[in-house]
């Protein structure tokens, strides 16, 4: 059994006890642990995911394993500088996941990986990444927006608990991502109607990772699947589990700019310039707390808003 498979089990006994997840570094370490897949073969690796996941698999977590898997086949001085992936089928989290990567180019500056995801023989998401030596160049970036420091936010999973009963496993499920909102959290700014205002969130590892530069650029991809389609149902008034909403990822793009630590305070700034036919789009930039962006998101969500 891997270390992963070992915390997932762990995980279980949690939940079948009855016991609230701990938050901090036990949390952190069995994210970071579902983050170490087996290999199997040269070019093959398989994950698995945690007990407590919803009916699918969460998106960040497979984007992250798909980039860890991409990760384990290209040359150390490398470093990832773009991701673009599509989520195909849901994801089982009963069922481990084996990550096949297609080695598509290793150039003189840049390398190129395919990975795909499959479950019971059939693909559930597939990934390109794209690694590149690093060297000087242009360098200009947008400033950080102004907004009040993390330390004088509430976490989200306070927030969370006084709601329960209605957001269910996603108050309740283990935070290996500390996340703290910018203003009203979504679901009390539905209250007030559709708003045309930003998701704002300071987020981190809520630990301590190591200084393995590629392990915080996965955590970050993982948690960039948070909070971003929320930025589209604010403008709707609507919020997950306070409304009949039904949503998915669908395709999902990262581009990382700047060195950082996954573990150390930055600002997930996100917007949504259109919905339309059932699916909206959103964007997201992230600066580190001294205001360096260092890494801009973009992803299509499916959504739809049921009538009673």
């Amino acid at each position: 059994m891997t270390e992963a498979a070992r915390q997932a089990a762990l995980d279980l006994a949690e939940l079948r006890s009855g016991e609230r997840a701990a938050q901090g570094q036990p949390v952190l370490d069995r994210l970071v642990a579902l983050l170490d897949l087996e290999r199997i073969e040269e070019n093959i690796f398989r994950g698995v995911s945690p007990a407590q996941s919803p009916v699918r698999v969460f998106g960040g977590q497979v984007a992250g394993q798909a980039l860890v898997a991409a990760g384990r086949t290209v040359a150390p001085e490398r470093g990832v500088h773009s991701l673009h992936a599509y989520f195909i089928r849901p994801g089982d989290p009963s069922v481990p996941i084996v990550y096949e990567v297609d080695r598509i180019r290793d150039g003189r500056s840049f390398t190129t990986r395919r990975v795909v995801a499959v479950q019971r023989g059939k693909a559930i998401f597939a990934l390109s990444a794209s690694f590149h030596q690093r060297e000087p160049g242009l360098e200009h970036a947008e400033p950080m927006p102004e907004v009040p420091g993390p330390e004088e936010l509430p976490q989200r999973s306070q927030l969370m608990a006084e709601h329960a009963d209605k957001l269910g496993v996603y108050a309740t499920a283990p935070r290996p991502i500390d996340i703290r909102y910018v203003g009203e959290p979504p679901w009390v700014r539905r209250e007030h109607g559709p708003s045309a205002a930003r998701s704002q969130v300071w987020m981190r590892a809520d630990g301590t990772l190591s200084d393995d530069e590629r392990l915080h650029v996965c955590v970050l991809t993982y948690a960039s699947d948070m909070t971003l389609l929320d930025s589209i149902l604010v403008r709707h008034g609507a919020y997950w589990g306070f409304d009949k909403v039904v949503g998915a990822s669908l395709d999902h793009a990262l581009w990382f700019h700047r060195p950082f630590r996954a573990d150390e305070w930055f600002l997930y700034d996100c917007a949504s310039p259109s919905a339309s036919g059932a699916r909206g789009l959103a964007t997201g930039r992230f600066f580190a707390r001294d205001g360096t962006l260092i890494a801009t998101v973009v992803q299509e969500g499916l959504l739809r808003i049921l009538e009673d």
